[in-house]
């Protein structure tokens, strides 16, 4: 099994100051923003849980597995890619993918880069969904401190900025969760700059998973309005990644 991790140091205690790659390495890269890009062009409702799986937390914040059995739990589902996503840390990322680099496989395997930073648009809290950036780059450093932000780097628009600018991907969670409703948050987070929005959510937790019907028609037609990139996620926080809880 070939499979494709982020060229970090071995250390996680990396320098956050230094750039992580060049900028060939960022285009060419597996698991680069571009290559991200290009497999959300193609996702269904399909696609995950059992293909692709976009959100997912470690006990690095409020999740319960640990990184190492996230992914072999991940190897044996059969994904193709993800993304670990926990809250306002990278630590769960960088300990799955030095895990990845100590242990080939016999098929492929993309493991994205990935944090869920909470933010505020339209006067409501929202979670913003980070992938594919350089965790080392010095734009990150107020929302991978193990807690929200606070002042200016609270606002969406902040964050979508440093996102782009460590070379990432930012997405709206779930828009269907928040006070505010999704027909206003997500032209919102379109107009400040969002690549893309959680169109496939299970809002209702059902067993076996599955993106629910209404919010998914809505999400996907404003997604399409506003050519945004959709995602999908399980949003794991307990030992089953096929489901939420």
């Amino acid at each position: 099994m070939t499979v494709h991790f982020s060229p970090l140091s071995p250390s996680i205690e990396t320098d956050l100051n230094q750039p992580l790659s060049t900028s060939q390495d960022h285009h060419s890269s597996p698991n680069s923003a571009a290559s991200l890009k290009a497999v959300l062009a193609s996702i269904t409702a399909e696609s995950c849980p059992r293909v692709y799986n976009f959100h997912m937390h470690t006990l690095h914040s409020d999740g319960k597995l640990h990184p190492e059995a996230l992914i072999a739990q991940a190897l044996s589902i059969g994904l193709r890619g993800l993304a670990i996503t926990d809250h306002h840390s990278v630590d769960g990322f960088l300990c799955a993918n030095e895990w990845l680099a100590q242990h080939p496989q016999r098929e492929a395997l993309t493991l994205w880069s990935g944090v869920e930073v909470n933010a505020r648009l339209l006067n409501s809290d929202v979670h913003i969904l980070c992938y594919a950036f350089d965790p080392t780059h010095h734009a990150l450093k107020p929302y991978i401190q193990g807690r929200a932000a606070a002042g200016k780097d609270y606002a969406a628009g902040h964050v979508i900025k440093a996102i782009h600018k460590a070379g990432g991907v930012a997405v709206l969670a779930h828009p269907n969760r928040y006070k505010q409703p999704a027909t206003d948050l997500i032209p919102e987070a379109a107009r400040q700059g969002i690549d893309g929005v959680e169109t496939y959510y299970a809002y209702d937790n059902p067993k076996p998973w599955r993106p629910s019907p209404r919010q998914t028609q809505l999400t996907a037609k404003l997604a399409d309005e506003y050519q945004l990139l959709s995602t999908c996620g399980t949003d794991s926080h307990g030992l089953n990644l096929l489901r939420r809880l």
